[in-house]
């Protein structure tokens, strides 16, 4: 008996050791690096896991879009390397849920939608999935990078400075609208497709109650003589690169793409009305010329000329 405990207590140990000589786990992969696990505090709280950015941006358009519309689209495209490109949706009253399970079956999170209508008017919308808020724009002065021939550059996929102007921060609309912008249009850091370097600048601006887009390269001197010291923008000067387009905010919804209406814009006047006014106005030209002829014609009928005495002189 006493050389079978021998003999237990033996293999017991041994387990022990080998228990002890286990490697540690290998801490998990992900796209930033291997990640470490949290820190306990003191007691049994854990530390805050840090915040990574996984935004997503599906972006597409409707059917029978024009071809400026559309290059306007692909010029977003190219600046935004964590966004998705999806085909044509066709433009009807269930667009919205069309939309929103493209967005969850493209695993992306916000989403921008160009909207043409009667193939002059193009609406562009921002929503955010799944529980919104979204926002439609009118989009006006359109001009894309292959129309304007500038002389700027950068580099595809590289990270944008997001830039506003300090009017965003006075009424809750504008901070909502600030917030959406800067989800959207802020690339990710360590986001595959893009590269780690900042080189243009992305500026948003409220004149007239627009917001106005341009897109602008950093440039800075390559002399080996002209080199910069770090913190030193005297000698950084922008230049312009495109696309260029004017956002009139006109409804901004408390869902995505629907809900109810948290604000609605007062000075919105919509291009169908602008029109039928511009067509009122050439039938106003119209109608004033018919009625002066008219009146010319009754000031002649009531005021004959007198005979000419001397109007049979020449003709024997």
């Amino acid at each position: 008996m006493g050389k079978k405990r021998k003999n237990r207590e033996a293999e017991k140990g041994a387990d022990a050791a080998k228990e002890d000589d286990v490697a540690p786990e290998r801490p998990k992969r992900t796209l930033l690096g291997w990640k470490d696990e949290p820190q306990q505090k003191d007691g049994d709280e854990a530390a805050s896991v840090t915040f990574r950015n996984k935004e997503k941006v599906l972006v597409t358009c409707s059917r029978r879009i024009n071809y400026r519309y559309r290059h306007l689209m692909l010029n977003v495209v190219s600046l935004l390397p964590h966004c998705k490109k999806d085909n044509k949706v066709e433009s009807k009253e269930t667009k919205g849920a069309t939309l929103n399970e493209l967005v969850e079956l493209r695993n992306c999170s916000s989403c921008l939608f160009f909207e043409c209508r009667k193939h002059k008017d193009l609406y562009m919308w921002m929503a955010k999935f799944p529980d919104g808020p979204s926002v439609k724009f009118l989009v006006n002065a359109v001009h894309t990078m292959e129309e304007l021939k500038l002389t700027g550059n950068h580099l595809k996929g590289s990270r944008p400075l997001l830039t506003f102007s300090t009017n965003f921060d006075k009424d809750a609309h504008w901070k909502l609208l600030k917030e959406l912008i800067t989800q959207i249009f802020g690339i990710p850091k360590g986001h595959l497709k893009s590269k780690p370097y900042h080189d243009h600048v992305f500026s948003f601006s409220i004149v007239d109650n627009h917001i106005w887009f341009r897109n602008y390269q950093i440039s800075v001197p390559h002399n080996e003589s002209d080199k910069l010291p770090r913190g030193s923008l005297e000698k950084m000067t922008l230049i312009e690169v495109g696309p260029r387009f004017c956002l009139n905010p006109i409804k901004i919804f408390g869902g995505s793409f629907g809900g109810p209406t948290l604000y609605e814009n007062p000075f919105y006047i919509s291009p169908n009305r602008i029109r039928s006014l511009e067509k009122k106005k050439k039938a106003g030209k119209f109608s004033s010329k018919v009625k002066a002829k008219t009146r010319r014609r009754m000031h002649v009928l009531s005021n004959p000329l007198k005979p000419d005495e001397f109007a049979d002189m020449w003709k024997e």
